[in-house]
């Protein structure tokens, strides 16, 4: 088996000096290995099934513990939503991470932190996701709110309840008896104000955290989801830890700050991290050695955790089925490829996106302009031809009907604006039929500029008329400049009951195939 490796210098960090005790076949040293994933919404492997995939993340798993039994599978958050199962029922249930869950399990995680998207899903749906789970949890800064109250997230089995630790120290030990303790804190930006979650300030909770660590543990790593920014200003105010296991980020980030490694790997397990932690507890030493795993068709399937994916692909597409989708079937046989990685979605326009808006505009066929958040894409892959319906369906899995509202230019240029200074994040906006100007810095609806009192009917993604986008709290129905919001379209009939089904609709008949 033959795996890609980008390899990187290994760093040292020295320990306060403890008291040692050997046998007289303890050599004082101990290996560890962490694998760390990040950002995995697809339990299937991507790219027409070269890349990726929860099976091939248990196999390099169970490769690194034949040689090591001291190996460690992390998930450094964002794995329970957004995936497109959440837009799916099985057993007149919502799924909601129940199938990233089942094969996590099946991979045999060991640790996992929260992402902001664990708290996507209701509040019931998240215990219940917990509960399920066969890994260890571990929440430094963010908390359970019930009825006011903030306490550790826990894991429930009947009157056994398990509150997640704030920090978590792994005890080990190796085949000649050398014994090595390494303690781990882990972070979560505070993005998501769910009402059932709570935060504490971050880097002074992981500080007192370390302080109360550093003399009982040999190494102290911490697993984060928050920004490569965030995590270098830990690894400065903390510099004795031994690495950051790092998510958010989707593009695979790799930063040496002081001597802490920082790592992200690429999103969808299209890459791994494998960190090894080398303890000599003579030298009161700590050796680093990050290496980037390509997980690509070099890696095997391991056979127990694809009978699990397997079955959630057929449990899907049951599911598409009863919605009226067919999800083999191809809508795009040829043609340019659809690039939906979020480095450029959320940066400027790009195949898909021009498919997404297109097809908004011939759903509302009423509406002078569509317009819908770069974030709403969330695939982050390239889309190569023969592309099917399930590639349209992953691409945007939060789904949701296309609404219509008629709004005064004055609000849409308000709208625009923002979304042309959310550049970057999901509230980056894309648009049909409208056009900004840098010359005259004027916004136009089919070359006339747009007039602040004359009213447009625009087609947008529903979740912008919630307010909650990044900065456009103010569009919502309730805002003054909103003069009508139309009814939402349900009938499958009508294309506009759900954007992905306007796209494939926009793809059957622009490529002539039967609906």
């Amino acid at each position: 088996m033959i795996f890609s490796i980008i390899g990187f210098t290994s760093c040292s960090i020295l320990f306060p000096k403890k008291t040692i005790t050997t046998s007289s076949t303890d050599d004082g040293k101990l290996e560890a290995v962490f694998i760390q994933v990040n950002d995995v919404y697809e339990i299937t492997p991507l790219s027409n099934g070269k890349s990726g995939g929860m099976a091939r993340v248990a196999e390099l798993k169970k490769k690194y513990k034949k040689t090591n039994p001291n190996t460690f599978l992390v998930m450094a958050g964002d794995f329970l939503s957004p995936s497109v199962y959440n837009s799916l029922k099985y057993q007149d249930k919502q799924i909601r991470g129940k199938q990233m869950v089942e094969a996590m399990n099946a991979a045999a995680f060991d640790f996992v932190t929260f992402g902001n998207h664990e708290f996507d899903i209701k509040e019931k749906e998240l215990q219940e996701r917990i509960n399920e789970s066969q890994f260890t949890w571990i929440s430094s800064n963010c908390f359970h709110k019930q009825k006011g109250v903030s306490g550790p997230f826990a894991k429930m089995n009947g009157n056994d309840v398990s509150p997640f630790p704030k920090s978590y120290i792994l005890s080990l030990k190796d085949a000649d008896g050398t014994k090595a303790k390494i303690g781990f804190i882990a972070l979560t930006l505070p993005f998501n104000k769910a009402d059932y979650v709570g935060y504490i300030e971050g880097l002074s909770t992981a500080k007192s955290l370390y302080a109360q660590l550093k003399d009982s543990c040999d190494a102290i790593i911490a697993i984060t989801h928050q920004s490569l920014e965030d995590d270098e200003k830990l690894a400065k105010e903390i510099p004795g830890l031994a690495a950051i296991l790092g998510g958010h980020e989707h593009d695979m980030r790799f930063v040496k700050t002081g001597n802490t490694f920082i790592t992200k790997a690429h999103a969808n397990a299209r890459s791994a991290y494998v960190i090894t932690i080398a303890i000599d507890k003579r030298l009161h030493s700590v050796q680093v050695a990050p290496e980037l795993k390509e997980i690509d068709e070099s890696v095997g399937m391991d056979s127990a955790t694809n009978v699990v994916v397997k079955k959630w692909m057929d449990i899907a597409d049951a599911s598409y089925v009863s919605q009226g989708f067919n999800s083999k079937q191809i809508v795009l046989a040829a043609g340019e490829p659809l690039d939906g990685r979020e480095s450029e979605v959320r940066n400027k326009s790009t195949a898909l996106t021009r498919l997404v808006t297109k097809a908004m505009i011939q759903a509302c066929l009423q509406a002078d302009a569509a317009l819908f958040n770069s974030g709403s894409i969330r695939v982050d892959d390239i889309l190569y031809p023969p592309i099917s319906q399930y590639d349209m369906l992953r691409s945007l899995p939060f789904g949701g009907p296309i609404r219509e509202a008629d709004m005064k230019g004055r609000l849409l240029m308000q709208v625009l604006d923002i979304g042309k200074k959310n550049m970057g994040n999901g509230g980056f906006l894309q648009y049909e039929k409208i056009a900004f100007n840098e010359v005259m810095n004027t916004w136009t609806i089919n070359n006339a500029v747009i007039h602040p009192d004359k009213v447009y009917r625009i087609a947008l993604a529903d979740f912008l008329l919630t307010g909650k986008e990044a900065n456009l709290s103010f569009l919502n129905a309730q805002n003054p400049d909103i003069v009508k919001v139309y009814d939402t379209v349900t009938s499958a009939d009508d294309a506009r009951s759900d954007i992905r089904l306007a796209i494939i609709r926009y793809l059957q008949h622009t490529n002539g195939l039967n609906n």
